[in-house]
């Protein structure tokens, strides 16, 4: 089985340069543990991919190339796994490996028709740089079936996650709120989301328009970890050979790297929304709120275009890296270029299992063309 892997996790003989000219092109000297377990399963890893310098934004592109996405190659591919999601969409391999810190599998996933699930906190060895981003980050697959994700997870968490005993009803909560406020959501997400909410109750969930609870802080609790995670990351690199909106990153985050690191936000958010889950199994929501910017060197652009146009387009994936739960991207209707639009499912921890069995059914009920087409 070809897969390819992300270039912010180590491959045995390659670099490791995480979309930068500021890592050094040493080759590393054994796999990461999720490589590691991939090629035990009978993987042969065909290559890495590009990501954005230090996998900080939601487009790929930089010194080593960029991802467009294979459906519209006017667009970005997302990121910071855009260059994963783009190898599998074009179909160039079958599977890839990617993580995720503020949406970095579900973003890219969601722009090129793939499957892809963050699992909760500790389910898979994160281990992607200094510090995982305070624990947000996690490594996860992109894949174009259900099925594929679900064996991929298996093998990265050496660990079955078998269909439910008990597969019947679940409680969904539907909610086409952004969490960051006045960021609105587009037409075509939210149809997206209505429709799958329409396909699961039809299937027999009892499916409920309800939003989380989330706080009018969650932009400012975000935004510093984001750029915090950024300046742990920056250490030690020469900060004349990073690009401006990385450096300004970096410069934002350092003020914030102590408050941070004490975790008080996250368990406060943690609490917050925890009462939410112990009503409904299963949150629904858009996996964007609008298509994904066009492909353009973002990385010559300035740190605070590059900031909005990210939250823009991207404000559903941030609170599921701060509480640590699993979250999913699954494919669902399309934009009127003919591009996939995508939904999120969202659930308590520990169920990844059951958010996978949900995807299937979503599958099952809407099928989705696996890879873009050819010209």
């Amino acid at each position: 089985m070809p897969v390819a892997v992300k270039d912010n996790l180590a491959v045995r003989g390659e670099s490791k340069r995480v979309g930068s000219a500021a890592t050094p092109d040493t080759p590393s000297a054994k796999d990461h543990v999720t490589v590691a377990r991939l090629r035990a399963a009978g993987a042969v890893v065909v290559g890495l991919t590009n990501v954005p310098e230090l996998c900080v934004f939601g487009t790929t592109e930089g010194v080593h190339g960029t991802a467009r996405n294979p459906w519209d190659t006017s667009r970005t591919a997302g990121g910071s796994s855009g260059g994963s999601a783009a190898a599998v969409a074009a179909g160039l391999v079958p599977i890839a490996l990617g993580n995720d810190g503020m949406g970095s599998l579900r973003i890219p996933a969601a722009n090129c028709g793939l499957v892809t699930i963050k699992p909760g906190h500790g389910v898979v060895p994160a281990g992607v740089s200094d510090g995982d981003w305070f624990g947000m980050s996690e490594n996860g697959p992109l894949a174009t079936t259900v099925e594929d994700a679900r064996l991929m997870l298996g093998i990265l968490a050496d660990a079955e996650f078998v269909r439910p005993a008990e597969s019947g009803m679940r409680k969904v909560a539907v909610s086409l709120r952004s969490p960051i406020a006045g960021i609105a959501i587009t037409a075509p997400y939210r149809t997206a989301a209505r429709d799958a909410a329409e396909a699961l109750m039809k299937a027999g969930h009892q499916v409920r328009r309800a939003d989380p609870s989330y706080p009018m802080s969650l932009s400012f609790t975000s935004l510093a970890h984001w750029t915090a995670g950024t300046a742990e990351d920056a250490q030690g690199l020469d900060p004349s050979l990073l690009t401006r909106r990385t450096r300004v990153h970096a410069a934002v985050g350092r003020r914030f790297v102590k408050t941070v690191g004490t975790g008080k936000a996250r368990e406060e958010l943690r609490r917050r929304l925890e009462p939410f889950f112990e009503e409904y199994d299963i949150l629904l929501t858009p996996a964007l709120a609008r298509r994904s910017p066009a492909s353009a060197p973002w990385h010559e652009r300035g740190w605070l275009r590059n900031v909005l146009a990210n939250t823009n387009y991207s404000p559903l994936t941030p609170p599921w890296n701060l509480t640590g739960w699993p979250a999913m991207a699954v494919p669902f209707g399309t934009l009127p270029s003919g591009a996939p639009t995508a939904v999120q499912l969202v659930g308590r921890p520990g169920s990844e299992a059951v958010l996978l069995e949900t995807a299937e059914q979503l599958e099952k009920l809407h099928p989705w063309q696996r890879t873009a087409p050819l010209d």
